[in-house]
Protein backbone atom coordinates (compact mmCIF):
# COMPACT_ATOMS: atom_id res chain seq x y z
CA UNK A 1 0.00 0.00 0.00
CA UNK A 2 1.29 3.45 -0.98
CA UNK A 3 1.80 5.93 1.74
CA UNK A 4 -0.50 9.16 1.63
CA UNK A 5 1.36 11.76 -0.32
CA UNK A 6 3.08 15.01 1.50
CA UNK A 7 1.08 17.69 3.10
CA UNK A 8 2.94 20.54 1.32
CA UNK A 9 2.81 24.10 1.79
CA UNK A 10 0.66 25.67 -0.97
CA UNK A 11 0.19 29.21 -0.23
CA UNK A 12 1.77 32.23 1.83
CA UNK A 13 -0.27 35.45 1.29
CA UNK A 14 -0.77 38.81 2.86
CA UNK A 15 -3.78 38.58 5.32
CA UNK A 16 -6.12 41.43 4.29
CA UNK A 17 -7.19 42.02 7.73
CA UNK A 18 -4.27 42.08 9.24
CA UNK A 19 -1.33 44.68 8.26
CA UNK A 20 1.95 42.91 8.42
CA UNK A 21 0.30 39.11 8.95
CA UNK A 22 1.19 36.31 6.46
CA UNK A 23 -1.87 33.13 5.91
CA UNK A 24 -0.35 29.83 5.76
CA UNK A 25 -2.10 27.73 3.28
CA UNK A 26 -1.66 23.99 3.80
CA UNK A 27 -2.95 21.80 0.63
CA UNK A 28 -5.28 24.67 -0.24
CA UNK A 29 -6.47 25.24 3.37
CA UNK A 30 -5.80 27.96 5.67
CA UNK A 31 -3.50 26.58 8.55
CA UNK A 32 -2.50 29.54 10.77
CA UNK A 33 -1.35 33.16 10.52
CA UNK A 34 1.74 34.28 11.18
CA UNK A 35 3.57 37.56 11.77
CA UNK A 36 5.40 38.65 8.28
CA UNK A 37 9.25 38.34 10.56
CA UNK A 38 8.01 34.68 11.21
CA UNK A 39 7.67 33.32 7.82
CA UNK A 40 11.69 33.02 6.84
CA UNK A 41 12.66 31.98 10.81
CA UNK A 42 10.17 29.05 10.45
CA UNK A 43 11.14 28.04 6.73
CA UNK A 44 7.94 28.85 4.85
CA UNK A 45 8.55 28.45 1.92
CA UNK A 46 5.83 27.67 -0.71
CA UNK A 47 6.08 23.88 -2.04
CA UNK A 48 7.70 22.70 1.08
CA UNK A 49 6.64 19.80 2.94
CA UNK A 50 4.05 20.13 5.68
CA UNK A 51 6.32 18.40 7.95
CA UNK A 52 6.40 17.57 11.85
CA UNK A 53 9.25 20.87 12.86
CA UNK A 54 7.85 22.94 10.42
CA UNK A 55 4.38 23.02 11.50
CA UNK A 56 5.82 22.95 15.34
CA UNK A 57 7.67 25.89 14.51
CA UNK A 58 4.58 27.57 12.63
CA UNK A 59 1.85 26.69 15.18
CA UNK A 60 4.41 28.66 17.69
CA UNK A 61 4.73 31.79 15.48
CA UNK A 62 1.28 31.74 15.41
CA UNK A 63 0.44 31.47 18.69
CA UNK A 64 3.17 34.70 19.45
CA UNK A 65 0.75 36.73 16.06
CA UNK A 66 -2.30 35.52 18.10
CA UNK A 67 -1.08 36.99 21.31
CA UNK A 68 0.30 40.22 19.81
CA UNK A 69 -2.52 41.03 17.91
CA UNK A 70 -5.03 41.10 21.38
CA UNK A 71 -2.33 43.04 23.04
CA UNK A 72 -2.58 45.38 20.64
CA UNK A 73 -6.61 45.60 20.45
CA UNK A 74 -6.40 45.88 24.67
CA UNK A 75 -4.23 48.93 24.29
CA UNK A 76 -6.22 50.82 21.92
CA UNK A 77 -9.11 50.09 24.03
CA UNK A 78 -7.37 52.08 27.22
CA UNK A 79 -3.68 52.05 28.79
CA UNK A 80 -2.17 49.09 30.74
CA UNK A 81 0.61 48.37 33.16
CA UNK A 82 2.65 45.51 31.64
CA UNK A 83 2.00 43.36 34.78
CA UNK A 84 -1.80 44.18 34.15
CA UNK A 85 -1.57 43.38 31.08
CA UNK A 86 0.28 40.14 31.04
CA UNK A 87 -2.36 38.69 33.55
CA UNK A 88 -4.99 39.67 31.13
CA UNK A 89 -3.28 37.69 27.99
CA UNK A 90 -2.74 35.20 30.65
CA UNK A 91 -6.28 34.82 31.27
CA UNK A 92 -7.82 34.73 28.01
CA UNK A 93 -5.53 31.77 26.96
CA UNK A 94 -2.25 32.65 25.72
CA UNK A 95 0.63 30.73 26.74
CA UNK A 96 3.07 31.95 29.33
CA UNK A 97 6.09 31.91 27.50
CA UNK A 98 4.46 33.47 24.36
CA UNK A 99 3.05 36.29 26.35
CA UNK A 100 6.30 37.06 28.11
CA UNK A 101 7.60 37.52 24.56
CA UNK A 102 4.81 39.85 23.52
CA UNK A 103 4.94 42.21 26.33
CA UNK A 104 9.10 42.53 26.31
CA UNK A 105 8.49 43.26 22.78
CA UNK A 106 5.95 45.74 23.31
CA UNK A 107 8.25 47.49 25.82
CA UNK A 108 10.95 47.51 23.28
CA UNK A 109 8.42 49.48 20.89
CA UNK A 110 7.39 51.54 24.03
CA UNK A 111 3.72 50.79 23.67
CA UNK A 112 4.29 49.75 27.43
CA UNK A 113 5.75 51.95 29.76
CA UNK A 114 5.16 51.55 33.34
CA UNK A 115 6.89 54.52 34.83
CA UNK A 116 4.66 56.25 32.78
CA UNK A 117 1.28 54.77 33.36
CA UNK A 118 2.65 55.38 37.33
CA UNK A 119 2.74 58.65 36.39
CA UNK A 120 -0.53 59.15 34.68
CA UNK A 121 -2.83 57.13 37.08
CA UNK A 122 -1.65 59.12 39.70
CA UNK A 123 -1.88 62.34 38.54
CA UNK A 124 -5.87 61.17 37.50
CA UNK A 125 -6.86 59.34 40.03
CA UNK A 126 -5.45 61.92 42.90
CA UNK A 127 -7.54 64.66 41.12
CA UNK A 128 -10.71 61.86 41.75
CA UNK A 129 -9.56 62.56 45.43
CA UNK A 130 -7.42 59.39 46.38
CA UNK A 131 -4.58 59.83 48.19
CA UNK A 132 -1.08 58.31 48.60
CA UNK A 133 -1.85 55.42 50.31
CA UNK A 134 -4.29 54.07 47.97
CA UNK A 135 -2.60 54.99 45.04
CA UNK A 136 0.09 53.08 46.30
CA UNK A 137 -2.22 49.75 46.80
CA UNK A 138 -3.80 50.13 43.54
CA UNK A 139 -0.11 50.37 41.63
CA UNK A 140 1.41 47.99 43.38
CA UNK A 141 -2.24 45.01 42.73
CA UNK A 142 -1.19 46.37 39.25
CA UNK A 143 2.33 45.16 39.32
CA UNK A 144 4.39 48.04 39.48
CA UNK A 145 7.77 48.55 40.58
CA UNK A 146 7.97 50.23 43.97
CA UNK A 147 10.32 52.75 42.82
CA UNK A 148 8.60 53.75 40.03
CA UNK A 149 5.46 54.08 42.74
CA UNK A 150 7.61 56.10 44.92
CA UNK A 151 8.92 58.25 42.15
CA UNK A 152 5.17 59.32 40.47
CA UNK A 153 4.13 59.77 43.97
CA UNK A 154 6.51 62.37 44.65
CA UNK A 155 5.89 63.76 41.49
CA UNK A 156 2.36 64.74 42.29
CA UNK A 157 3.20 65.27 46.08
CA UNK A 158 6.63 66.74 46.28
CA UNK A 159 6.45 66.57 50.42
CA UNK A 160 4.35 64.02 52.32
CA UNK A 161 2.42 66.95 53.84
CA UNK A 162 1.33 68.37 50.35
CA UNK A 163 -1.45 65.70 50.14
CA UNK A 164 -2.57 67.13 53.03
CA UNK A 165 -4.31 69.89 51.21
CA UNK A 166 -6.48 67.17 49.27
CA UNK A 167 -7.22 65.27 51.99
CA UNK A 168 -8.44 68.33 54.04
CA UNK A 169 -10.70 69.15 51.22
CA UNK A 170 -11.91 66.17 51.41
CA UNK A 171 -13.00 66.34 55.00
CA UNK A 172 -14.40 69.37 54.80
CA UNK A 173 -17.14 68.37 52.23
CA UNK A 174 -17.77 65.10 54.03
CA UNK A 175 -18.50 67.36 57.24
CA UNK A 176 -21.00 69.05 55.47
CA UNK A 177 -22.61 66.00 53.96
CA UNK A 178 -22.72 64.97 58.22
CA UNK A 179 -23.88 68.35 59.77
CA UNK A 180 -26.58 67.05 61.36
CA UNK A 181 -24.77 64.18 62.91
CA UNK A 182 -23.36 63.83 66.57
CA UNK A 183 -19.50 64.94 66.75
CA UNK A 184 -18.18 61.67 67.58
CA UNK A 185 -20.02 60.15 64.82
CA UNK A 186 -19.03 62.58 62.25
CA UNK A 187 -15.37 62.44 62.92
CA UNK A 188 -15.45 58.72 62.75
CA UNK A 189 -17.02 58.09 59.65
CA UNK A 190 -14.99 61.14 58.17
CA UNK A 191 -11.78 59.45 58.86
CA UNK A 192 -12.88 56.00 57.50
CA UNK A 193 -13.94 57.89 54.64
CA UNK A 194 -10.56 59.32 54.12
CA UNK A 195 -8.74 55.93 54.87
CA UNK A 196 -10.75 54.66 52.17
CA UNK A 197 -9.14 57.48 50.22
CA UNK A 198 -5.68 56.58 50.88
CA UNK A 199 -5.23 59.43 53.88
CA UNK A 200 -4.36 57.95 57.09
CA UNK A 201 -2.02 58.99 59.81
CA UNK A 202 -1.41 60.97 63.37
CA UNK A 203 -1.80 64.43 60.49
CA UNK A 204 -4.51 63.17 59.33
CA UNK A 205 -6.39 62.85 62.76
CA UNK A 206 -5.23 66.09 63.80
CA UNK A 207 -6.65 67.63 60.32
CA UNK A 208 -10.11 66.21 61.23
CA UNK A 209 -9.83 67.26 64.67
CA UNK A 210 -9.06 70.97 63.08
CA UNK A 211 -11.29 70.94 60.67
CA UNK A 212 -14.86 70.17 63.24
CA UNK A 213 -13.07 72.46 65.47
CA UNK A 214 -13.73 75.09 62.36
CA UNK A 215 -10.04 75.55 62.93
CA UNK A 216 -7.59 76.68 59.96
CA UNK A 217 -9.80 76.26 57.62
CA UNK A 218 -6.61 77.65 54.94
CA UNK A 219 -3.87 76.32 57.00
CA UNK A 220 -1.43 74.22 55.88
CA UNK A 221 -1.96 71.50 58.35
Amino acid sequence: MSSPPARRITALEPDPARPGSVRVLVDGRLFCTVGEESVGAAGLEVGEPWEGTRAGVAGEAADLEAAWRSLLRALERRSFASGDLRRKLRRNGHPATVVDLVIERAIRARLLDDAAYANQYVASRSARGRGPARLRRDLAALGIDQRMIDSALAAQWPEPEDALALARELAQRRARQLATQPREVRRRRILAYLARRGFTGAKVVELVRRVLSGEGAGAEG
